[in-house]
């Protein structure tokens, strides 16, 4: 159990890889605070299923694109005791011709997938430095840092920025003990995608460029944020991975 006595928050956690990723840290021995926008049914659910393997678990509904949200949010997390993970995984797509596409929606989706991760960022390392404390920090971004597909000019880059995002945290936050680090999913089953996975035209497409030659699941991406939220990972920082089944690199 890589993160026996941890206690991590997961952004975005209600559902689709912030799910998966919660879930497999409590099955890897932390409590977790699963944050999402709006909270109801399906948090309760991912709380659920961490306390029936044995670990303590705290919904917080906050808005991560917004300021004061984001420091309530700390501070109610609080009951569970320090932060000591921190994965960024809120996260919003959009499609939209570039030739389209206005400066609010380009604005809504960068302030979520960037702009929140580097406030949660901000807040997290600001409180554990002030307190002594040593942490990690996950980043989430996409197979589209990488791959081009059409109408993602405001996606794509915002999810490439978080590489940049995760390498400058890197750098000023190590020699206080707080690692940053980067994880790229590819084709994930999730709700966001499930548009292409249930498309009997598009998925085979897809999944050609694939190298394994099938879709992850939410779980996988989980696994690959606990080995670098543990201390397994101790000497990994500033770094930017894929998990993808091999699609970048096709």
């Amino acid at each position: 159990m890589k993160l026996t006595g941890k206690v991590a928050l997961v952004t975005g956690a209600g559902q689709g890889i912030g799910r998966g990723i919660a879930e497999v840290f409590a099955n890897e021995g932390a409590d977790v605070i699963v944050n999402d926008i709006s909270t109801g049914e399906k948090t309760d659910q991912v709380a659920a299923t961490i306390r029936s393997l044995g670990r303590r678990a705290l919904v917080v509904q906050a808005d991560v694109s917004k300021r004061e949200d984001v420091e309530r949010m700390f501070e109610e997390a609080q009951e569970l005791g320090p932060i000591d993970i921190l994965v960024n995984n809120a996260g919003v797509e959009t499609i939209v011709p570039f030739l389209d596409l206005t400066d609010q929606q380009w604005e809504d989706v960068t302030n979520i997938n960037l702009k929140a991760g580097w406030m949660c960022a901000q807040t997290f390392c600001r409180r554990a430095i002030h307190e002594g404390r040593k942490g990690a920090i996950v980043n989430i971004g996409s197979i589209q840092a990488a791959r081009v597909l059409p109408g993602r000019t405001h996606y794509a880059p915002s999810k490439l920025a978080i590489e940049a995002l995760t390498r400058n945290i890197s750098a000023e936050v190590g020699l206080n003990g707080i690692r940053v680090n980067c994880i790229h999913p590819g084709l994930i089953d999730t709700p966001m995608i499930r548009w292409v996975l249930e498309s009997p035209e598009i998925l085979p497409q897809v999944v050609a460029q694939i190298s394994l030659g099938y879709p992850g699941k939410p779980c996988d991406i989980g696994y690959a944020a606990a080995f670098l939220a543990s201390d397994e990972a101790r000497y990994i920082t500033g770094q930017s991975i894929y998990v993808d089944g091999g699609w970048a690199g096709k």
